[in-house]
């Protein structure tokens, strides 16, 4: 029959430790670990010793300072994670992102702003939007189509008139405050910026806005005067 182990030491004795350190470390006078310079735990030689086989004196693994050999593949002084000029990015971190460029022209001067149109018909109404990049030519010409076209079929519904034609056409001033303020627009090679046109004010569409804006006033002025 075969003899158990004594009790609290199912595996045999533990392996002899000096008192108060762990197991990787080994103090002068006391064996170290196998492998290990005394006091010191792996990966982090002290200067005078060997470092670890493809690293530095004293630099935990991946770090290389001024002066020193890189670790492969990475520059000196940055870890694993960066990525920087010339060296590839590691998998699943982001390059440096493109420049904004003109989704019109490719110019390099843009600003990603949308531009916005309304349009009302009596209990139906329907949203446009066209979303930016755009330098200065392009955006001013998408804001001055999609503003003549709001003034034009912007006002023909009671919710429209009173709340979304109103709200497009402030949308639409800053968009187009922000599109002027960019420096002229440098095309791509092969590319031609759009056509900015005329302002919108001596365009004959935009003025269809005075039909409906009389008659809400002509309403307006007729519950006030039998209110009255």
């Amino acid at each position: 029959m075969t003899t158990p182990p004594p009790h609290g030491q199912p595996y045999g004795p533990a392996p002899t430790y000096p008192a108060g350190q762990p197991q990787a470390y080994g103090q002068p006078g006391q064996a170290p670990v196998a492998g290990y310079p005394a006091g010191q735990l792996q990966g982090y030689p002290q200067p005078g010793q060997a470092p670890a086989p493809g690293y530095p004196a004293g630099q935990p693994q991946g770090y290389a300072q001024p002066g020193q050999a890189p670790a492969p593949g990475y520059p000196a002084g940055q870890p694993r994670t960066s990525a920087h000029p010339g060296h590839g990015p590691m998998p699943g971190y982001p390059a440096h992102p493109a420049p904004t460029q003109c989704r019109g022209c490719g110019s390099p001067a843009a600003v990603n702003f949308a531009v916005r149109a309304h349009q009302g018909l009596l209990i139906m109404m329907r949203f446009h939007k066209l979303d930016g990049p755009f330098c200065r030519s392009c955006g001013r010409s998408v804001v001055r189509q999609m503003t003549t076209r709001t003034l034009c079929l912007g006002w023909w519904s009671p919710i429209s008139l009173v709340a979304f034609t109103p709200f497009t056409l402030i949308w639409n001033l800053v968009a187009h405050l922000k599109f002027s303020k960019l420096p002229p627009s440098t095309p791509a090679p092969g590319r031609r910026p759009m056509d900015e046109g005329v302002p919108v004010l001596r365009r004959p569409l935009a003025y269809v806005a005075l039909i409906p804006l009389a008659w809400a006033v002509w309403v307006v002025t007729g519950v006030i005067t039998h209110s009255g």
